[in-house]
């Protein structure tokens, strides 16, 4: 099995940031560096997540952000080490963040802009969200 193929499959075929079903998008997701390759990131199974393209654009080589409420530094969400429920809830099509994490998640990779919206609410037709991933 080759890298990616093993990436897509432990994600469920979605991206592990928004949990948005590669099914029926147009653009081929993309395998993410989590700790970018310019801070030391490897490319292993370890550090690669699966990403749609607008997170994984968004994401760049961010990792952290400012948290708007706290006002203080806290990391981008990491898929291999941390539960996503932990940090993000649905409130209808809307992905909410649930911790510093969460937050800056959802601020940096702009999950939350209108044509996410419209995307969700197209997904939700054909029974793909919400999805909360079980790991």
């Amino acid at each position: 099995m080759s890298l990616r193929q093993l990436v897509v499959e432990r994600a469920g075929n979605r991206c592990e940031y928004c949990q948005l079903s590669q099914r029926g998008q147009a653009a081929t997701f993309h395998i993410d560096h989590i700790e970018p390759v310019v801070a030391g990131g490897a490319t292993s199974a370890e550090n690669l997540a699966l990403a749609c393209v607008a997170c994984s654009l968004f994401k760049g080589a961010r990792q952290s952000a400012t948290d708007g409420v706290s006002q203080s530094e806290a990391p981008i969400f990491h898929p291999r080490l941390e539960r996503w429920s932990t940090h993000f809830t649905y409130e209808g099509v809307k992905i909410e963040g649930l911790t510093a994490i969460g937050r800056v998640t959802v601020d940096v990779l702009k999950m939350n802009r209108p044509i996410m919206l419209e995307i969700r609410q197209e997904e939700m037709h054909f029974g793909r969200f919400p999805h909360v991933p079980e790991t």
